[in-house]
C-alpha cells in the first residue's frame, strides 16, 4: 500500500515537473497564509494548480459547442459537461484559496497530456459540423481520462481530506462523464 502511495505521489510530481518553470523565472508570490488558510503539502497543491486549468481550458473548449457542434447531442452533452467542469471550477478555486495558493494557471503555455490548449481552441474555432464534433469529442476525451488519473493519485497521496474528498468526486464524475460520451454518435460517421 505504502509503495503504492509513493508510486502514485512520484508519478504526479513527475507529470508536473516536465511543465515546471525554469528555477530563475520570476514567479508570482503566493498570497499570505491566514488563519482560514492551510498550506498545503506539494501533491495537494500540484493537483489543485493542475485540475483548475484543466477545467478552465476544457470549458472554453465545450462553451464552443453551442455554436459549432454538428449534432444537437453533441451540443446537450457538451453544456452539461461544461455545467459540470464549471462546478468543479467553484469548489477548486475555494479549495487553492484555503491552501493559501493564487488563482492563477502556473500552467500557462505548457503542453501537457489532457489539457485543452490555445493550439486546440484555435483549430476548434476553425472548423463545425462532424470536424468539431470530433475534435471536441477526442479532446474531452483526452482530458476527462488524463484529470481522472491524477485525481487518482491525488486520492492515494494526497494529504488534506478537503482535496481528497474532492478528488475522489471528480475520480466518480469522470466515470460517468467518459460512460455518457460513450454513448455519443460516432462523429467520424464510422461504422462502432
Amino acid at each position: 500500500m505504502k509503495a503504492a502511495r509513493s508510486t502514485a505521489a512520484l508519478s504526479l510530481l513527475l507529470l508536473l515537473a516536465g511543465c515546471a518553470a525554469p528555477a530563475d523565472a520570476e514567479r508570482p508570490a503566493a498570497p499570505a497564509t491566514t488563519a482560514a488558510a492551510a498550506p498545503a503539502d506539494p501533491t495537494d497543491a500540484a493537483w489543485a494548480q493542475l485540475m483548475t486549468p484543466m477545467n478552465e481550458q476544457a470549458v472554453a473548449l465545450l462553451s464552443l459547442a453551442g455554436q459549432r457542434a454538428g449534432d444537437p447531442r453533441v451540443r446537450r452533452w457538451a453544456a452539461g459537461l461544461r455545467a459540470a467542469q464549471t462546478g468543479e471550477l467553484d469548489r477548486l478555486r475555494p479549495l487553492l484559496a484555503r491552501m493559501g495558493l493564487p488563482d492563477t494557471n502556473v500552467h500557462e503555455g505548457h503542453e501537457m497530456p489532457g489539457m485543452v490548449t490555445e493550439r486546440v481552441l484555435e483549430q476548434a474555432r476553425a472548423v463545425e459540423g462532424r470536424a468539431f464534433d470530433h475534435l471536441l469529442t477526442a479532446r474531452i476525451r483526452d482530458h476527462l481520462r488524463q484529470s481522472a488519473q491524477v485525481s487518482r493519485s491525488e486520492t492515494e497521496s494526497g494529504t488534506r481530506p478537503d482535496a481528497k474528498r474532492l478528488a475522489t468526486a471528480l475520480v466518480t464524475a469522470r466515470k460517468a462523464e467518459l460512460a455518457e460520451l460513450d454513448l455519443l454518435p460516432d462523429p467520424s460517421g464510422s461504422a462502432g
